[in-house]
């Protein structure tokens, strides 16, 4: 007897767990109900369409160039896919779903032996006055983009204000600056990518924003969008500001579309998402659900999480599509590894942040290292920054975060395999990673920065973050900030402060009568290399007072004079 799988939601996991049972069992009869007019694109790719980099015919395309549609569902995976249908019921004791057909209204029963819940996730809606005025988008469905490029080629938008500063909210204001337009990027939370980044690397990210001519306000509620007499969006107003624009885009997150589970009494998590198993089966075992309307164990914290990713969409697809088809497959869970490419810059993060870590209880202890994503003397180098956070006792790895013009992301994903492990420290530390000048320094950015914190643990440093020096000098304290730079450096990125005591690191052994022994000793060069090596010469001269900045000026909070 054929078994009958109906999936609902037709985006990214519906389709993965057709393809999985088709793949496994040849006779099963699938079917998708989609409420929409488009499946299977790929929705992460929408910023780089409006940015003018990826025609949309390619979100909707195989590698070989083949068009996912309704045809190539039913020819190449056997699988019926029908689109335009609202699923608005589960009748859970006779396994049947009541659907309506959107064109004509005619509602048909679409019964079940193994029923998929791939419903997604809905933009999150402001409650403020004036989103219903014209030139007001989300930015969540390729409709939404078309209607924003069809506005943009009136050639009467100058100015565009961009409501949410996370991953959708950062992708949106690059390509939006990337073509000549006036964009103001507004966030609630006091900095950038709020939910991914620290705020020792947002802050970067911020001043590489506004070099690319981005106004960034950070801090700001928006209580209104006000429009003129025919009804057009013409200012945002905040509880600080009022903004000029010609066009807002809202981009405040999602929350997962749980109304259809909610409705059949299945059960929800403490996030709010659906509640599933390592399975991925819901409260009733004939129902599957995966992807942006599921929540996730975290796998460092042991607690359900919200974290909607189309990767973790994609493996939830093959684990159902495993069970359905009778295989025995379970999804473990989620370190929510996130990576975007912003204002020329790639950034992404693994576990938890020091915020999260801080809060959950760990005692956290972190390195940020920039360095060079290859051998330091090869061509084609470019910045990199690597942030290790740790558990102090255990030595364990909570999390990472990266961020530079390089390759960023090559990392990231080695310090989320090694946290997916239950790596400690000291084991990251020898990885056999792989080594040629074109692709990393003999001793790699990621082990670099891990053992810069292995340093700190075994108590042969002590480590200030800029930030914390920064606030020492603003503090007026009394302290010497011993820069260990060469005169061509500190004539291109100077500190104007009588405190700071320049000695080129290569004169040091021979200058230490010159550094007093009854200050705080805070040793500084532009990546923090040199700082570290020169606090462990001081310590080893009876100085005792001595601290190194960590990750040097490049990480220091404000544009220094050039």
């Amino acid at each position: 007897m054929k078994t009958r799988v109906l999936i609902i939601g037709g985006v990214a996991t519906g389709p993965k767990t057709a393809a999985r049972v088709r793949r496994l069992d040849p006779h099963a009869e699938i079917t998708i109900l989609e409420k929409g007019d488009m499946i299977s694109y790929g929705s992460c790719g929408l910023p780089y369409h409006l940015a003018g980099l990826v025609p949309m015919k390619e979100l909707t395309t195989t590698a070989a160039g083949l068009v996912r549609d309704i045809d190539f569902f039913r020819q190449e995976k056997n699988v019926a896919v029908i689109t335009g249908v609202l699923a608005e019921g589960i009748d859970r004791n006779r396994q049947e779903v009541i659907a309506t057909h959107l064109g004509t209204g005619k509602r048909q029963v679409w019964p079940y032996d193994r029923l998929v819940l791939a419903t997604g996730s809905v933009p999150i809606e402001l409650s403020i006055p004036g989103t219903d005025l014209q030139r007001v988008f989300s930015f969540h469905h390729p409709h939404d983009v078309a209607r924003v490029i069809q506005a943009i080629r009136t050639k009467e938008i100058k100015r565009v204000a961009v409501i949410g500063a996370g991953l959708i909210g950062l992708e949106v204001a690059d390509a939006l600056a990337g073509q000549r337009l006036k964009v103001t990027l507004l966030e609630l939370q006091p900095q950038v990518l709020p939910r991914l980044l620290d705020p020792d690397l947002a802050n970067l990210l911020q001043r590489q924003m506004g070099q690319r001519g981005v106004d960034v306000r950070t801090g700001q509620q928006v209580l209104g969008l006000e429009g003129d007499a025919g009804g057009m969006v013409r200012r945002v107003l905040t509880t600080i500001d009022t903004i000029d624009t010609d066009m807002v885009i809202i981009a405040a997150g999602v929350r997962p579309n749980v109304h259809l589970a909610r409705e059949a009494g299945l059960a929800l998590g403490t996030t709010g998402a659906i509640a599933v198993d390592a399975c991925l089966r819901t409260s009733d075992p004939a129902i599957f659900a995966g992807g942006d309307c599921v929540e996730n164990l975290h796998l460092v914290t042991g607690h359900q999480v919200y974290l909607p990713l189309a990767s973790t969409a994609n493996k939830h697809g093959r684990v159902m599509g495993d069970n359905i088809a009778g295989r025995d497959s379970r999804f473990p869970g989620v370190l929510g590894t996130t990576a975007l490419q912003a204002f020329d810059l790639n950034i992404g993060r693994t576990g938890l942040s020091t915020v999260e870590a801080e809060a959950l209880g760990y005692q956290v202890v972190t390195a940020v290292v920039p360095a060079t994503d290859t051998s330091h003397y090869f061509p084609m180098r470019s910045r990199v920054i690597v942030k290790v956070i740790a558990e102090a006792c255990s030595r364990r790895l909570l999390g990472a975060q990266v961020l530079g013009a390089g390759d960023a992301i090559k990392r990231l994903d080695v310090l989320a395999t090694a946290l997916a492990m239950g790596c400690t420290l000291d084991q990251l530390a020898n990885l056999d990673l792989a080594y040629a000048p074109p692709f990393a320094s003999a001793m790699d950015i990621a082990l670099h920065a891990t053992n810069t914190l292995r340093n700190k643990l075994d108590g042969l440093v002590q480590g200030v973050t800029p930030a914390e020096a920064k606030a020492k000098l603003d503090r007026g304290e009394d302290l010497v900030l011993l820069d260990l730079r060469q005169p061509g450096e500190i004539a291109g990125r100077r500190i104007e402060d009588q405190r700071v005591l320049a000695i080129p690191s290569n004169q040091l052994r021979a200058r230490l009568m010159e550094i007093p022994q009854d200050k705080e000793i805070i040793t500084l060069c532009e990546l923090g290399l040199r700082g570290y090596e020169a606090a462990r010469t001081l310590l080893g001269a009876g100085f005792t007072r001595v601290a190194f900045l960590e990750g040097g000026l490049e990480m220091w909070p404000e544009t220094i004079d050039h």
